[in-house]
């Protein structure tokens, strides 16, 4: 099956250990020396409508993805669950 990047982008990333959506695919990481994709990137989702800036990025190699289907692609293993910061300011009453 050949995907290219727009289609790949609409897709729903699926966590297979629990179910959960973890989000759509934002950008992916290519190796340009061996000319292999090495990981999908789901962008972080926006604070206040991005005017907070955004959550971490989660960044899923390609060793971890189990199927790539027509509207969604299967993940495995440990992926990365960001966890939403507090701002600084929230930082100094709860570390």
């Amino acid at each position: 099956m050949v995907c290219r990047m727009d289609e790949l982008q609409r897709k729903d990333v699926i966590s297979v250990k629990d179910g959960s959506r973890l989000g759509r695919v934002g950008d992916a990481e290519v190796d340009t020396e061996n000319a292999r994709l090495v990981s999908i990137v789901i962008y972080g989702r926006p604070k206040l409508f991005g005017l907070l800036g955004h959550e971490e990025d989660t960044v899923i190699r390609w060793c971890d993805i189990e199927v790539i289907g027509a509207d969604t692609i299967l993940v495995s293993g440990s992926v990365p669950v960001p966890q939403p910061k507090r701002p600084r300011w929230l930082q100094k009453f709860w570390g």
